[in-house]
C-alpha cells in the first residue's frame, strides 16, 4: 500500500513540475531571411512559437508578395482576379491614409516606375522623359477604388506593390500573435523596421539602433550607430537611399522613385526615421518622408504629434551630416 501511495505521489509529482516549466516564461530568438532581408525575433514565452511566425510570413507571402508568382497580389496585377483579402484590405486602407496626407508622396501603385529605372522585379534602365510620362498614365492611387471584397482599377495596367510597407505590416501581425500567447516583452525586426513590447532580459526598455547613412554598395553592408532609440512600445522604422542605389554614366540613381514625377529621387536628404504606434504606419511613413525631400519633411512634420520623425541629410558645403527630429521623436532617444 505504502508503495502504491508513492508511485501516485511521484506521479502527481511529475505532472505538477512539467505544467510548472511550460508555465515558465523563458527569452526565445527568432532569427532568419525573409523577402530578401533577415529578420531577428526574440520574445518572452512559455513555449517556442517558431511555427506561428512561419505561417505568419507564409501567409503574407501569399498575399501580398509580388515575387511570388503564385500570390494573390501578383494575380491582381495580372488581371487574374479582382479579390482581395483582409491582408490587402488593409494595406490598401493604410496606404490611402498615407497617400493622401503625404500630398501623394507614398504610392503603393509605384511599381510600374520602380521596374521601369531597374529596381523591381524586371529589368530597367534609365527611361526617358516621355517613357515616364506614359507610365504615369496608369500610376496613382486614384485611378483604383475598393469596393467590398473587390479591387476595381480604373486602368488595367495599374500595378500594387507593397514592399515598402509590408515589412511594418509583418512586424505588426507577428506583435499581435506574440501578445495573443501571453507574450508581453518582445522585439520584431525585419529588414530595420522595428515592432516592441515592453522590456528585454535585463529588464530595460528595447534599444533600437539607427544606422548612419554611410554610402555603400549593396552585398557589403556596415552598421555604425547615428543615436539609440529608447522603445518599450510602439515601431520604428527607417528608410534611405545609401544602400540601395547605381551609378550610371557618373550618375547616382537610387530606389526611391517619385511616384508624381516618375523621377528618381536623389538629394540632400540621405535617411528618414519615424516612430508610430504601429510598423505600418512607420514603414509608410519612412518612405514617404524620402520622396517629399528635406524641407517638405520638416513643414509635414514640426507639428505631429502621433509621428516621431528624424531626418539625416548632406551639408554639401562642408560634406558633413544635418540631423533634424521633431518634438515627438527627440523625447525618445539617447545617445548611442
Amino acid at each position: 500500500m505504502r508503495r502504491y501511495v508513492a508511485i501516485l505521489l511521484a506521479l502527481a509529482a511529475g505532472i505538477v513540475l512539467m505544467f510548472c516549466s511550460r508555465d515558465r516564461k523563458r527569452f526565445f530568438v527568432n532569427e532568419g531571411v525573409v523577402w530578401t532581408t533577415e529578420y531577428h525575433i526574440t520574445y518572452e514565452a512559455s513555449h517556442d512559437l517558431s511555427d506561428s511566425i512561419q505561417l505568419i510570413f507564409n501567409t503574407l507571402d501569399n498575399s501580398v508578395s509580388p515575387y511570388n508568382k503564385a500570390s494573390l497580389i501578383t494575380a491582381l496585377n495580372q488581371n487574374r482576379t479582382t479579390r482581395v483579402d483582409a491582408h490587402i484590405k488593409r494595406l490598401l486602407e493604410a496606404s490611402l491614409d498615407v497617400y493622401l496626407e503625404s500630398g501623394h508622396a507614398f504610392d503603393p501603385t509605384v511599381m510600374p516606375l520602380v521596374n521601369a529605372w531597374g529596381f523591381g522585379y524586371q529589368s530597367g534602365s534609365t527611361p526617358t522623359r516621355p517613357q515616364l510620362d506614359s507610365i504615369l498614365e496608369f500610376v496613382g492611387m486614384n485611378k483604383l477604388s475598393l469596393h467590398n471584397d473587390s479591387l476595381v482599377k480604373h486602368d488595367p495596367r495599374l500595378m500594387l506593390d507593397f514592399s515598402s510597407i509590408a515589412k511594418g505590416m509583418a512586424c505588426d501581425e507577428i506583435g499581435r500573435m506574440l501578445a495573443r500567447n501571453g507574450a508581453a516583452n518582445w522585439l520584431v525586426e525585419i529588414g530595420g523596421e522595428v515592432m516592441a513590447s515592453g522590456v528585454n532580459k535585463h529588464g530595460k526598455a528595447w534599444h533600437v539602433s539607427v544606422d548612419m547613412p554611410t554610402e555603400q554598395e549593396q552585398h557589403n553592408t556596415t552598421h555604425n550607430s547615428a543615436l539609440v532609440i529608447q522603445l518599450d512600445s510602439g515601431a520604428v522604422a527607417t528608410s534611405g537611399n545609401y544602400r540601395k542605389w547605381r551609378n550610371e554614366d557618373g550618375n547616382k540613381l537610387s530606389h526611391i522613385i517619385d511616384p508624381r514625377t516618375g523621377q528618381s529621387r536623389v538629394g540632400t536628404l540621405l535617411s528618414a526615421t519615424v516612430i508610430a504606434r504601429d510598423c505600418m504606419t512607420a514603414d509608410a511613413w519612412a518612405t514617404a518622408c524620402m520622396v517629399l525631400g528635406d524641407s517638405a519633411v520638416k513643414r509635414l512634420m514640426q507639428p505631429r504629434q502621433d509621428l516621431g520623425v528624424m531626418t539625416i541629410s548632406a551639408d554639401t558645403a562642408t560634406g558633413n551630416f544635418i540631423v533634424w527630429s521633431n518634438a515627438a521623436f527627440a523625447r525618445l532617444v539617447t545617445a548611442p
